[in-house]
């Protein structure tokens, strides 16, 4: 009697915890799912801003008001969301990152999960340097940037010309010549973070 007391409160225990993990989760998802909303709301208020001063001697015109869903509004959020959440000084960069990698054909998230393998997303980077991205950085030799803008041009041309023009387009491949002494870890890392901003 008391085994099988045993067994149902192990059963029980087991149901509750998952039952609780699986809750967890689901909330996580729909907190992000808030997060991204919000921050595409905020888009779209700041570009009705900007468009009531482009069309405000145009004549009045009656027409059907559409709808269209940007992509790219979509993957900006994403990437304030991941920039927000680690308070990161790349938030205000998420168009550009997107926007850069769209002209040299990577995925957008590629810049950002380098930036968060190399530095935290900017937290421990040379002084004065705006360089999230390890970029030039051997022993004292340091690349300076003038600003993330020209951090994110030069580093976004730099993949492209170095890296994946020459067929190293996955994150082992780059590590292999990126930070050869890595052993992986920098690759794992790397994945890691690009999973982190699907």
């Amino acid at each position: 009697m008391s085994r099988k007391i045993g067994l149902y409160l192990a059963l029980f225990l087991t149901f509750i915890s998952l039952n609780i993990f699986l809750s967890l989760q689901l909330y996580r998802h729909f907190q992000k799912g808030q997060e991204i909303q919000r921050i595409l709301g905020e888009i779209d208020e700041s570009s009705k801003f900007i468009e009531q001063f482009d069309e405000s001697s145009a004549p009045f015109s009656i027409t059907t008001i559409g709808t269209e869903v940007n992509t790219s509004d979509a993957r900006v959020a994403n990437l304030k969301v991941f920039f927000r959440k680690y308070g990161s000084p790349l938030y205000d960069y998420s168009e550009l990152i997107v926007n850069v990698s769209d002209s040299y054909g990577f995925d957008y998230r590629l810049l950002p999960a380098i930036a968060m393998q190399e530095s935290s997303l900017c937290k421990f980077i040379p002084p004065e340097s705006h360089n999230c991205w390890g970029w030039g950085i051997y022993g004292d030799n340091v690349i300076r940037f003038t600003g993330y803008e020209d951090a994110i041009e030069t580093v976004a041309l730099g993949l492209k010309n170095e890296y994946l023009d020459k067929g190293l387009i996955t994150a082992s491949l780059i590590m292999e010549k990126y930070t050869p002494s890595s052993k992986g870890s920098w690759a794992y890392g790397v994945n890691t973070f690009l999973k982190a901003l699907e």
